[in-house]
């Protein structure tokens, strides 16, 4: 009988210990580590987000990121659908994002570039920040350079478009009356600023996966780090 209960009360600490070192928290990993596990899980959304966008129909399939005409452009434009004169503003909308779909590609070096250069602070700060902050991170660090790659693309896919000079020409009025904010009277600006928001949107909805459910990063690094969240 004395033999039975010490075997139960060895077994029970066993298995105590076996879970105490299971339930690992963020305190309990290394710097490298937790830096390494963040880097892998950002590298694995962004390259995902851009494979998911940079492809035909990446953004005009996709209607949480779809670059439809802005403001009130858009609702003269959903008008003049419903009369039959639509095919125009089809055109334009297609080559706005098929433009998008073309410059979304430049992003990725750039954004592994800002995860390759990210310093332990920044990634304590991310680990105890909130459910976007991976992203509020990348958007931060490497949005103007991404801009900067996006806009002769986008500009390059929307000369070909004659309706490119027209939409700036109408929106360019309609920004003086109020009806368009400065970055939207400009097809350029308009499709880059939409496509940053697009990529970002997928990068967060990467890191949204990933805390919801470590299992889903690519490396055992990265499980690790964010099971302990």
């Amino acid at each position: 009988m004395l033999r039975s209960t010490l075997r139960f009360t060895g077994l029970c600490a066993g298995l105590l210990i076996c879970a105490n070192a299971m339930a690992l928290s963020l305190g309990d990993l290394s710097q490298k580590d937790a830096t390494g596990g963040l880097k892998d899980a950002l590298t694995q959304g962004a390259q995902i987000a851009v494979k998911q966008l940079g492809t035909p129909g990446g953004f005009s399939n996709n209607p949480d990121v779809k670059i439809e005409l802005p403001g009130k452009l858009g609702k003269v434009a959903g008008k003049m659908k419903a009369f039959g004169m639509g095919d125009q503003v089809d055109q334009l909308e297609t080559s706005m994002n098929q433009a998008a779909e073309a410059a979304v590609v430049q992003a990725q070096p750039i954004l592994v570039d800002a995860v390759k250069n990210m310093s332990v602070s920044d990634a304590k700060g991310i680990l105890s920040g909130g459910n976007d902050s991976a992203t509020q991170y990348l958007n931060k660090s490497s949005r103007e350079q991404i801009r900067a790659k996006f806009l002769p693309i986008v500009k390059q896919a929307t000369d070909k478009v004659g309706l490119a000079q027209k939409y700036n020409a109408f929106a360019g009025q309609a920004a003086t009356l109020g009806v368009l904010d400065a970055k939207s009277a400009n097809i350029e600006n308009y499709v880059t600023e939409q496509a940053l928001d697009g990529l970002f949107e997928m990068i967060g909805k990467q890191e949204a996966t990933i805390r919801k459910n470590p299992a889903a990063a690519a490396t055992s690094l990265a499980k690790k780090v964010f099971g302990t969240l």
